[in-house]
């Protein structure tokens, strides 16, 4: 792609340890899209990298974020409190090309990223695969979070994530894009009436659509 310049990491020192992001920049950025992983596992997910690979060229330039636990190659993510605090240390970072800033991230990332939008100030929330219980306990709704980011949010959401199905979200000021039987990984079985890719599409587009909205 013409529009995409070379990938850059950087390390970034936070009060929960040293954290690192990975740019995918776009040469005629008008935004940062920054994403962080989830609780189980890192940012070569396949959304994360289908996001990575695909807006650039739509003038938003990535930053896939790992965060301290990440780096320090333990296996257990910390409590949330500690996990918001990498995050805060990054955010300087993630800033520093002077441009609005979409806080994001899959799953815990996207806990984080509701709870940190407003303080940080955040131009807008990126929800993936939100968790919005623990699976099989509805009664442990986290959508107080997500209610709370106080800026524009989309989230997109597999059809059958055991943390929450899309017809389990409350109402509320935010944008919500389905992904079709998808899990909480946006994985489709084989038997599914469309492809993997497919799937990863619908991911895609619906924020590159989103992302186009936003002022």
């Amino acid at each position: 792609m013409t529009d995409v310049t070379e990938v850059t990491t950087e390390t970034v020192e936070t009060d929960a340890g040293p954290a690192r992001i990975t740019w995918h920049k776009a040469k005629r950025a008008r935004l940062v899209l920054a994403v962080s992983h989830g609780a189980g596992g890192g940012i070569e997910a396949r959304d994360l990298t289908a996001l990575a690979a695909a807006l650039p060229a739509h003038g938003v330039t990535v930053a896939r974020v790992e965060q301290p636990w990440r780096v320090a190659g333990k296996k257990l993510a910390p409590a949330p409190k500690t996990l918001d605090t990498g995050w805060r240390g990054v955010w300087p970072a993630l800033t520093g090309p002077g441009l609005p800033v979409i806080s994001g991230g899959r799953s815990a990332g996207a806990r984080v990223a509701c709870r940190t939008a407003g303080e940080l100030g955040a131009h807008a929330v990126l929800a993936l695969s939100f968790p919005l219980h623990p699976p099989g306990r509805p009664e442990k709704s986290r959508a107080a979070e997500l209610l709370g980011s106080g800026v524009p949010t989309l989230v997109v959401q597999g059809a059958n994530d055991p943390f929450g199905k899309p017809e389990e979200f409350p109402g509320g000021p935010y944008e919500l894009v389905e992904v079709p039987y998808g899990d909480h990984g946006f994985a489709v079985p084989k038997r599914a009436e469309i492809s993997q890719e497919e799937a990863v599409a619908v991911i895609t587009d619906a924020v590159v659509e989103w992302a186009g909205s936003l002022g």
